[in-house]
């Protein structure tokens, strides 16, 4: 009899049953002196004794702005130490922290403080094109009349204030420094008094996942969710308070706040944070000049620090592990990853925000095989499975949908039980909507969206199987394919194709070149050159955005 596909994790190691707070004080009484954050771009650099400090002082300003357990304290800020300071003290006097992407504008800012009932946020002053004082301005007008703590909003009824990180905002807006000198107002007491009563089971983070249609919806989850996943994620790479790892993913994200605050945390190790958003010179700075032994990126920022021009200026040989995760992780650039940047630990890592995010990752034991071509086994204390459109758990090498359940899961969707029905089932599985084989091993390899299969002429494609052929082709740096509708045959390939820096490439070469290796009905109807691809602020690409400017060209071309 076939072997299903379900898998159930390791239990040696056990889950942390404590709140974040909690863990965080356990760490800086181990190493008060260890460096714990250094945050390059700001010239700051903290021991967990000078981190712990900075924390308490802000969570007794909260309490004293009247900040209780479960009020909703949104952050829209690039990377940045208040972002960190913000997270632990949130998390000791039991405020929901919700993460606001930074390149969100004012119509997503208002949904996302409107849906979560934020009662305060702390914004930067500016980041990039993004004047935030001006859209919050604008968006709450009544602000620039009133006294801190004391807003009346038309548009956002629960908000009562708003923290700036500038040193002199407009009136209204508290400033940091402002808030810092209310710490005295709370007892230290006080403190503790509120951090002991929390529940580890008890909402403390709400992300908002970009979804490609409809309104975003709010990923829910708790001390015990976040704490144990960025736990065992420092487990699985070996972390120690010997570590130091650069952190050029944001924040706001599950990898920066979950994989990479959360893990450095719990196991003592130091967070470098080379800028306010991802620069792969400084990222290559900070990794040579703080000696970093770890570094997380997204495929597309390996890449580019890959093929940064000054690149081999930097001596990278202190690195040993880190992850790439996010997206996913072409084959050739993992190799390259660990030949060229000296990560020979380096692990792949699965998730998704919905779940904490990690549910699968590969080990430091895996061999390269393991390492490039799936995405690992099953995670401690949790589950994996790959179904089929009914339900029915599918046997081993046979491709469906992957569902994880266990500690990880999230809450729910903030106010939103109906969202929340439709991804979890009713025996707590989250269905992730992602396509996977799961072989004899029990290692799981992601063959894509259930989405972005393209069905042409009957035929099923995936398009991370034509995406990993393309980038054996050694002038390609990176690829990504997506299917477009074709009254022919259903769906047409089009493949967006970035070069190596230095190479030339035709569209009829490479479509010769495809032809003499892959089955012709594999072969893209269309290729696009591009310098990039459309992203998200976590470096994520954008496919529904190229599916749009892909059928808008062709279009185009077509009425001429």
């Amino acid at each position: 009899m076939p072997q299903p596909s379900h898998t159930v994790g390791s239990n040696a190691i056990p889950l942390l049953n404590l709140c974040i707070g909690d863990a965080f004080d356990t760490t800086v009484a181990r190493f008060p002196d260890r460096e714990a954050l250094i945050v390059r771009h700001q010239q700051l650099r903290y021991t967990w004794r000078q981190l712990a400090d900075a924390v308490n002082q802000h969570a007794r300003a909260l309490m004293a702005l009247g900040v209780q357990v479960g009020d909703r304290l949104g952050i829209w800020a690039p990377n940045c130490a208040e972002w960190c300071i913000t997270q632990f003290a949130s998390a000791k006097i039991g405020a929901i922290l919700v993460n606001i992407n930074p390149a969100y504008r004012s119509s997503e800012l208002e949904y996302a403080l409107g849906q979560s009932a934020c009662q305060w946020v702390i914004c930067a002053d500016a980041f990039k094109t993004s004047d935030y004082h001006a859209m919050l301005l604008d968006l709450v007008p009544e602000l620039r009349a009133c006294r801190a703590g004391e807003l009346q909003s038309a548009r956002l009824p629960a908000l009562r204030g708003v923290i700036s990180l500038a040193a002199t905002p407009p009136g209204g807006l508290l400033a940091w420094s402002a808030l810092q000198a209310r710490a005295g107002e709370t007892a230290p007491g006080q403190l503790a008094t509120r951090q002991a009563s929390l529940h580890q089971h008890a909402p403390i983070n709400i992300q908002y996942t970009s979804g490609t249609t409809g309104f975003p919806k709010g990923a829910t989850l708790s001390h015990h969710n976040i704490l144990n996943n960025g736990y065992m994620v420092g487990e699985s790479l070996g972390l120690t308070e010997h570590d130091r790892l650069v952190v050029p993913v944001p924040l706001y994200h599950c990898f920066g706040m979950v994989m990479a605050n959360l893990g450095c945390m719990t196991h003592g190790s130091t967070l470098i944070y080379p800028n306010d958003a991802f620069d792969p010179l400084l990222t290559l700075q900070a990794v040579a000049e703080e000696r970093a032994t770890a570094l997380y990126g997204v495929p597309t920022m390996f890449i580019a620090e890959l093929d940064h021009p000054r690149r081999h200026e930097f001596d990278l040989s202190s690195l040993r592990t880190g992850i790439m995760a996010g997206a996913t992780c072409p084959i050739e650039v993992m190799r390259r990853v660990i030949d060229e940047m000296h990560m020979g630990e380096v692990q792949i890592a699965y998730g998704m925000t919905e779940t904490s995010p990690v549910s699968l990752q590969t080990g430091a034991a895996d061999d390269l095989e393991r390492r490039v071509t799936s995405v690992g086994r099953t995670q401690p204390w949790l589950q994996s499975k790959v179904i089929d459109s009914v339900g029915t758990t599918l046997a081993r090498g046979e491709i469906g949908e992957l569902c994880t359940r266990g500690y990880s899961v999230m809450l729910g969707y903030w106010d939103n039980p109906k969202a929340t029905a439709e991804s979890i089932d009713a025996e707590g599985w989250m269905h992730t909507g992602d396509l996977a084989v799961m072989d004899e091993q029990g290692y799981v390899c992601i063959v894509g969206r259930s989405k972005d299969m393209i069905i042409r002429g009957g035929e099923n494609i995936y398009p991370r199987e034509l995406e990993e052929f393309f980038f054996t082709h050694p002038a390609v740096a990176d690829v990504q394919v997506i299917g477009i509708p074709c009254s022919r045959y259903g769906e047409e390939i089009v493949a967006w194709i970035r070069l190596h820096p230095g190479q030339a490439l035709g569209e009829e070469e490479l479509r010769e070149w495809a032809r003499a290796r892959i089955a012709h009905f594999k072969v893209p109807r269309h290729f696009r050159f591009v310098d990039e691809f459309p992203m998200t602020v976590t470096g994520k690409v954008q496919k529904f955005r190229m599916r749009e400017i892909s059928i808008e060209a062709l279009a185009g071309e077509q009425g001429r």
